[in-house]
């Protein structure tokens, strides 16, 4: 897809996400052709006459001033993600884009034996979502990545194309959305990345909930939080995330789960590291090998 083609979509889906009455302008009494602000009211919010602004859409303007930029960021109400993009797209030679490695990522073993040596649920992650490492504790709430074939070893691909994510995740409506949108914030505007247009490609043609998020637009940083869970064995779990990034290596991150202290779902996590905690052998005094009680 071209950087024209990506500023109309991202422009219009944004435009698309307001009404007349969020940004403070009287709804319209006749019926809207579509949903959201039309271009007419985003160039009056911004101050800019309309030919500019459809010209700025349609990826047709140069020379775009930061204050024309901050006023059209301001009519449109963008996030800090969102500025960042919208100014990828405008500018895409000023941003430091690095071609994604042409080798499959890997997490090194330092960061695979540190999740390992974790009493709870973490994950290692690609930036695209790809699972490179999985301790006990998140194959019991998730799923047994380590098991599945390599391509398949991806949180979206999971999400979309396997029922029992929707079991696994109690508010899958919220997660699922967020994982297109981070999918949507790893495309570097300018940077052919095969990998991520196939899995995109992939998911936009198996998944009808996964193309009509993609078709949103939306962006997300994978950050902190609090997700619900469900497991066969102990029932819901509210659980917190938090997100640490993996500086130098190519963008991977490691997501770490735990629940509030003396909660309920705080027992039920130590229930299930006991129970799917990989058993270890010692020697008895006479040599002979034994497991040890998790």
């Amino acid at each position: 897809m071209s950087t024209s083609s990506q500023l109309r979509d991202f422009l219009a889906s944004r435009r698309a996400a307001l009404t007349p009455e969020d940004v403070g302008l009287p709804g319209s009494l006749a019926p809207r052709r579509l949903t959201g602000l039309r271009r007419e009211e985003v160039a009056i919010l911004a101050g800019v006459s309309v030919d500019y602004y459809t010209k700025l859409e349609q990826g047709r303007a140069t020379n775009v001033s930061e204050q024309v930029l901050e006023a059209i960021e301001r009519a449109l109400r963008l996030d800090e993600l969102e500025r960042k993009h919208l100014r990828s797209l405008l500018h895409p030679s000023s941003v430091h884009t690095p071609r994604p490695p042409s080798t499959p990522a890997k997490a090194r073993p330092a960061v695979l034996a540190m999740i390992h040596a974790m009493d709870v649920p973490a994950v290692i992650h690609g930036s695209h979502l790809e699972v490179l490492g999985i301790n006990a504790g998140a194959k019991a709430l998730l799923a047994d990545f380590e098991s599945m074939a390599a391509k398949d070893r991806n949180m979206a691909r999971w999400m979309f194309l396997n029922p029992r994510a929707k079991i696994v995740y109690l508010n899958w409506d919220q997660i699922a959305p967020q994982m297109v949108a981070i999918l949507r914030a790893a495309a570097v505007t300018g940077v052919h990345n095969d990998v991520l247009e196939k899995l995109v490609g992939e998911l936009t043609v198996a998944s009808p909930d996964f193309a009509r998020f993609w078709s949103d637009y939306r962006l997300f940083e994978h950050t902190h939080g609090v997700k619900r869970f469900f497991n066969e064995a102990v029932g819901e779990l509210k659980l917190n995330y938090e997100t640490l990034a993996l500086p130098g290596d190519r963008g991977q991150t490691v997501v770490v789960y735990s629940a509030d202290r003396g909660s309920p779902s705080e027992e039920k996590l130590g229930l299930l590291a006991s129970w799917n905690a990989p058993q270890r052998v010692i020697a008895d005094i006479d040599g002979q090998s034994r497991p040890s009680k998790p």
